[in-house]
């Protein structure tokens, strides 16, 4: 009896062993950091990239919302930690606007490495139906012989809806008048009025819209069509080849992690934008992906940086 159970302790012990090593060995949680509310947009496709990511990389990644100051709040978290891999930054576009328009502790093109870019999400250029123009051209001659007298809405000063509307008052040479509301939704009663009748936004915010025939879509702001919108053209083919802009989203690390480190990342993030399922997901939501290298990523959001910094400077946006 005494040598049954010292038998059946001996073998508890060791399957309790063979765990504790087991779970020793298995990889540690990653963190993921999202700089806005959950239920978002940026919010819902970080899950979902965390979700398939983990898999990939056999191990958890969890998604921390740290919402505030436009997103820089995680980012400076991010910034501050550990190179190591097991801290990332779900970035929107807004990061690289960020970079000019406010001031942070951290720099946005030195405190970090790309690994990646995920997907990016095209603006439409759309107008009140009573407006009587149905292209780009006829657009730009319609303001040109009102200058400054047409509105157009963003969501609030130095979003991208203000943005592209102080690029595209450059690049066409045309003076409209910007009114900033407090986000999207809040703008959309006046535009569907038609006292702002202009406005650029996101194609997952005013598809409905467009579908519902309250606002009129003319342009694409990416450089390429949607395929949700197959037969409205881009600004850039309508006549104006070097306005571009869309909204974007990436995963960074903190600057100095190994470069082997990202590139593991970087195969499981490439990994999980090219599933057919994944892809499904974020057409559904206007978004498509992308697949890039890390010094790919790197270079395009040093060139965002870069693009709208001087639209900022431009317009005179106020910055802090």
């Amino acid at each position: 009896m005494q040598r049954a159970f010292k038998t059946i302790a001996t073998s508890v012990l060791t399957i309790v062993c063979g765990l504790t090593m087991s779970f020793a060995q298995a990889a540690p949680p990653i963190r993921m950091l999202v700089g806005f509310s959950p239920g978002g947009t940026t919010d819902i496709i970080a899950r979902l990239v965390a979700n398939e990511m983990g898999k990939r990389l056999d191990t958890q990644i969890v998604v921390e919302n740290r919402a505030g100051a436009s997103g820089n709040i995680a980012a400076a978290q991010v910034a501050d930690a550990a190179a190591n891999g097991l801290t990332m930054l779900f970035a929107p576009s807004s990061h690289a606007t960020n970079a000019t328009l406010y001031s942070s502790k951290f720099d946005s093109e030195k405190d970090f490495s790309a690994v990646g870019l995920v997907a990016t999400t095209p603006y439409i250029l759309v107008t009140h139906p009573s407006l009587p123009v149905n292209t780009v051209p006829e657009l730009i001659k319609y303001l040109k012989e009102r200058p400054g007298e047409i509105a157009y809405a963003s969501a609030s000063p130095g979003t991208a809806q203000h943005l592209a509307g102080e690029m595209f008052k450059r690049v066409a040479g045309v003076n409209m008048l910007h009114v900033p509301y407090k986000g999207s939704a809040a703008a959309f009663p006046d535009l569907a009025a038609g006292r702002t009748p202009i406005m650029f936004d996101n194609i997952a915010v005013v598809l409905p819209h467009i579908k519902s025939g309250a606002v009129k879509a003319i342009a694409m702001t990416s450089n390429t069509r949607s395929s949700l919108l197959p037969d409205v053209p881009t600004i850039a083919q309508s006549g104006l080849p070097n306005f571009e802009m869309s909204g974007w989203f990436a995963l960074l690390v903190p600057d100095d992690t190994e470069p082997g480190v990202i590139s593991k990342l970087n195969q499981a993030l490439n990994e999980t934008v090219n599933d057919p399922a994944f892809k499904r997901q974020l057409e559904n939501m206007g978004a498509q992906t992308a697949t890039t290298s890390p010094e790919e990523a790197d270079a395009f959001i040093k060139t965002e940086i870069a693009k709208w910094r001087e639209v900022i400077k431009n317009a005179g946006i106020a910055t802090n």
